[in-house]
């Protein structure tokens, strides 16, 4: 007996899901017309940054996006979202440090990545099994 097609779709379909909350999470975070005023530690936005752009480079690797598209189109939404803030968002402001965290994001997405791949036997270009 063959596997059920859609057994093999399902966790991509998840996994796109997921893409989608994690980049709607990521948008209201960077352009929300202002910031909460409440920080539960010394450059808590950094690390909010960081995540905000890890979650979805991993997710969207996970779920089959090519690296080098997913890394590129991630950092430079990273420098773009700042520059938005920046220019076009009253009470907002671009800071340097923000894109540094953000690709940090981006890094550190990709290497969440890579281990899952790797812990799971896949090969990380084809997707397989070793």
């Amino acid at each position: 007996m063959g596997r059920d097609p859609g057994e093999r779709t399902r966790p991509r379909l998840v996994l796109l899901v997921l893409l989608v909350v994690a980049v709607v999470v990521q948008l209201v975070v960077l352009y929300a017309p202002s910031t909460p005023s409440v920080s539960p530690f010394p450059n808590s936005d950094k690390a909010i940054h960081a995540l905000v752009f890890l979650a979805p480079v991993a997710v969207a690797l996970l779920a089959g996006g090519r690296p080098r598209v997913v890394v590129a189109v991630f950092a430079a939404h990273a420098v773009i979202s700042e520059v938005v803030q920046h220019t076009l968002l009253p009470g907002r402001s671009g800071d340097p440090l923000d894109v540094l965290a953000d690709l940090t994001g981006v890094a550190l997405g990709y290497l969440v990545w890579r281990l899952v791949v790797r812990s799971s036997g896949r090969d990380a270009r084809s997707g397989t099994g070793g």
